[in-house]
């Protein structure tokens, strides 16, 4: 062991024994004293530990961010629970986490390490799971959304197809009205009336169920529709804006906003009696954000916060990896804020 003096030495006696690893280095970054739980965790000796730097036992990933790290600290910013790798003699990759300190007039620093790795392997297991899981409910969505491109096609292809032939029909009929009595006239009338009320509804209800505008001509223009016919068929105003880049989303995001719009224009249909309603869309320099205000009569979040309509949002906005948040109360209208990081 190398024989080196200062004051900084004299505290080391107190950590012979600790099973932290303890180390004493020079601002050449070779060691200069180690305790024994260092050559015990690493597997060198302490002659092997002194004839090399420690930054060689560094794993080749993390040696340009310590390099950065350890300038920060010999400029005398200490170094906090700093974490990286280390590779052992026997070529074990294993996890310490740092908190150092230099002595500028000594030239050497004094640091105290912590064997993290069973924590940092606890911590993959969990994003290995949430990785799974993750991939499970995207795979589950794609394949709903799927099935529901499924049931919009067969309702627009096949039932409103149906239901033009049953208006042609009648349009036959009514050519020859003055043929048939007065009641039967009025019958035809109905039936021209039903059968256009009809296939508007279909239209709709696939564009609900799923909406192909949004692969055709983007988000935006799909939300500007979705809006014009909540107002019309609702009689409440409904405005859209934006200010962003849309081509920066994913087919998974915006299919996800617009849901999450769908969503929160249903519950302004049924239960906030609102009168203006407007969705907005903004790019905030790190996140993109939208937000879905109404002036309705609002609600109280805590009791409500298990509606399934929040849940819904909620999710859509976890899957996206985004943050939802509801800002409302009663009689002062809702504010829906969904924010999902830029990439």
């Amino acid at each position: 062991m190398r024989e080196v003096n200062g004051s900084a030495f004299e505290m080391f006696a107190f950590f012979e024994r600790t099973p932290v690893l303890v180390c004493i280095s020079g601002k050449d970054g070779l060691l200069r004293k180690v305790n024994p739980a260092v050559p015990e965790k690493l597997g060198y000796s302490e002659e092997e530990l002194f004839a090399k730097p420690i930054s060689s036992l560094i794993y080749h990933e993390d040696k340009l961010m310590t390099e950065v790290e350890r300038g920060k600290l010999l400029q005398g910013k200490n170094l906090i629970n700093f974490q990286n790798r280390y590779v052992t003699k026997k070529g074990n990759i294993i996890w310490l986490q740092w908190t150092s300190v230099y002595f500028p007039e000594k030239e050497l620093v004094f640091a105290i390490a912590q064997d993290i790795s069973e924590k940092k392997q606890a911590e993959k297991e969990i994003e290995d799971k949430y990785a799974k899981f993750k991939s499970l409910a995207t795979h589950f969505k794609t394949k709903i959304e799927e099935d529901r491109k499924y049931l919009a096609v067969e309702l627009h292809e096949e039932l409103a197809q149906l239901a033009s032939v049953v208006k042609m029909d009648i349009d036959m009929l009514n050519n020859s009205r003055h043929l048939l009595p007065v009641q039967a006239q009025k019958r035809i009338d109905h039936a021209l009336i039903v059968t256009d009320l009809l296939i508007n509804t279909i239209r709709r209800i696939s564009f609900s169920v799923s909406p192909q505008m949004l692969e055709e001509v983007g988000l935006d223009e799909t939300l500007k529709w979705h809006c014009n016919e909540f107002a019309v068929l609702n009689g409440i105003a409904c405005n859209f804006k934006s200010n962003y880049d849309e081509s920066i989303l994913t087919r998974e995001v915006k299919l996800d906003f617009f849901r999450i719009c769908q969503e929160a224009l249903s519950n302004v249909m049924y239960h906030a009696q609102a009168e203006h309603v407007e969705i907005n869309i903004q790019d905030t320099g790190d996140t993109i954000r939208l937000a879905i205000t109404d002036n309705g009569k609002g609600f109280d979040t805590i009791k409500d916060k298990k509606s399934s309509g929040l849940i819904n949002m909620r999710e859509r906005a976890a899957s996206i990896n985004g943050k939802l948040c509801v800002d409302s109360q009663p009689g002062k209208g809702t504010r829906i804020l969904v924010e999902i990081v830029k990439n």
